[in-house]
């Protein structure tokens, strides 16, 4: 059974810095695709970035140049930095793997 457990999430000022975590267990992490998803409170939940088996990187046009995703799969994790935070990246922040698994997701809150 897959089982994702993100962490890093909290309270930043604008211009902060996150780093979320996401470790993954129960499967082979190496052969999945991993992603990034948000949820803002009256919002739909959406795609903000994305990294391949392979490691190529995608991510939303709203945070490009800020957010950069990577992947250490010796650890079985993915992270998400965050950089330059505005107060419209607060949300609940879930880890997905495979488009398939997910985890349970991280608060993260911007504002001053």
């Amino acid at each position: 059974q897959v089982h994702l457990v993100e962490s890093g999430g909290g309270l930043v000022q604008p211009g902060g810095s996150l780093r979320l975590s996401c470790v993954a267990s129960g499967s082979i992490f190496s052969i999945y695709s991993m992603g990034w998803y948000r949820q803002a409170p009256g919002k739909q939940r959406e795609l903000v970035a994305h990294i391949s088996s392979g490691g190529t990187t995608t991510s939303a046009p709203s945070v490009k140049g800020r957010f950069t995703i990577s992947r250490d799969n010796a650890k079985n994790t993915v992270y998400l930095q965050m950089n330059n935070l505005k107060p419209d990246d607060t949300a609940v922040y879930s880890c997905n793997m495979g488009y398939s698994y997910w985890g349970q997701g991280t608060q993260v809150t911007v504002s001053s």
